[in-house]
């Protein structure tokens, strides 16, 4: 593809709500996995939108499906039977183990829809006492209101209190304190990441999920499982969960899930999904055509032509290359992650390493003070992987 230059500027003040500090920097087009700015500079794309565009950027199959579907039907409303709708809630089910899905647009609208269909369980079984929610410490679930009361930062809570009550936070990988939260048997449901994200890419630990499912089911608390970050295949399963051998009641999904078309997805087992009958929840634009064939696409391009198993290879390369950097650079204190999502944690704030690295032409992410993390897309060749990693121990 031929770099283009565009050099279109804003008329008059900015207009967007400053809800984002956003860099200096516009992407005019991008190719696989890099993106190209507005003077024609390539970068390496190991962000992915925040672990969104899993099949990069431009990728003609997925190009063609959304035209395709663009020039018949793009929205007529759940009023109506789609089977295009009906078709994708089976993939994705399959895929999840799991019976039923709701459809929305985003992972925070993912996760309220799973909020609700908890409470609406418990209700319907008369269990009308356990209206509070399990979190972990350090998670992140979203900024609505319903998914913010169950993210643990105050920093993004105390603005906006008060917010849903009854929520308790236990740490991490803490078996006793989830032991004896959950012996109370006043939670609706326990929801937590397999990897926590957004505060530095730490995974929980194989044990722990384990006893989080057994604790849950034997005190009449529903598993919620948020895998919008971690899902859609980015760790090596299809579910993060999966790889312990864990099957949730309900599992929330997003990010990758159409390659760059919004979509969210609460996949739960058949009686907590039935809890939700016409009138309890909805979404105008969730399930649109437009997102289903982006979605299916997807699933295609994962289970039946072999990108999952290319994600567990090249996560496995970059990992070593990351564990290798680590034996020659001290300043990195750990290495963190599964698949294709990974961080390094630095002795040093990460900002500066980031800049040196947005500067050399390489996106990733600086959280938690200290912590890089990277999303890199699904097609990632393993070329790209090795420059990724030079620019990197450059910029050490």
């Amino acid at each position: 593809m031929a770099r283009r230059r565009v050099h279109e500027r804003n008329p008059g003040p900015d207009a967007r709500v400053p809800s984002y500090r956003r860099l200096p920097l516009r992407f005019t087009h991008g190719e696989g996995a890099r993106l190209y700015d507005e003077e024609g500079k390539a970068y390496l794309d190991f962000l992915s939108g925040l672990g969104v565009t899993a099949l990069g950027h431009a990728h003609p199959g997925l190009t063609e499906a959304l035209r395709d579907q663009a020039g018949k039907l793009l929205h007529v409303s759940n009023l109506y039977d789609e089977p295009l709708q009906a078709r994708c809630a089976a993939r994705l089910t399959e895929a999840c183990g799991l019976d039923l899905v709701f459809f929305s647009n985003s992972g925070a609208e993912a996760n309220e829809c799973a909020l609700k269909m908890a409470r609406r369980y418990q209700h319907n079984r008369g269990e009308t006492g356990r209206r509070a929610f399990l979190a972990l410490e350090r998670s992140f679930h979203g900024r609505t209101m319903g998914a913010l009361s169950v993210t643990a930062n105050e920093a993004y809570r105390a603005p906006f209190a008060p917010l849903i009550p009854d929520v308790q936070f236990v740490p991490p990988d803490d078996v006793h304190a989830l032991e004896g939260a959950l012996a109370t048997e006043a939670f609706a449901a326990l929801i937590l990441e397999p990897i926590q994200g957004e505060s530095g890419v730490h995974p929980l630990s194989k044990s722990y999920l384990e006893t989080a499912l057994n604790l849950s089911h034997g005190t009449g608390t529903l598993l919620v499982i948020d895998e919008i970050q971690t899902g859609g295949g980015r760790t090596g399963s299809f579910l993060s969960c999966q790889q312990a051998g864990v099957q949730p009641d309900i599992v929330t999904l997003a990010k990758p899930l159409a390659g760059g078309v919004p979509i969210g997805a609460t996949v739960a087992r058949r009686e907590v999904g039935e809890s939700l009958q016409p009138g309890d929840h909805g979404s105008t634009f969730g399930g649109n055509l437009l997102a289903c064939r982006g979605a299916l696409f997807f699933l295609e391009e994962l289970f039946d032509r072999g990108l999952l198993v290319r994600v567990r290879k090249a996560g496995e390369r970059f990992e070593k290359g990351l564990r290798d950097l680590a034996k020659k650079h001290k300043t990195i204190r750990d290495v963190r992650g599964q698949g294709l999502m990974l961080a390094i944690d630095l002795d040093q704030p990460s900002a500066p390493v980031n800049e040196r690295l947005l500067q050399s032409g390489l996106l990733a992410n600086s959280l938690a003070e200290t912590a890089l993390r990277f999303l890199p897309p699904f097609i990632v060749q393993d070329e790209e992987i090795d420059e990724a990693l030079d620019l990197l121990d450059q910029s050490l």
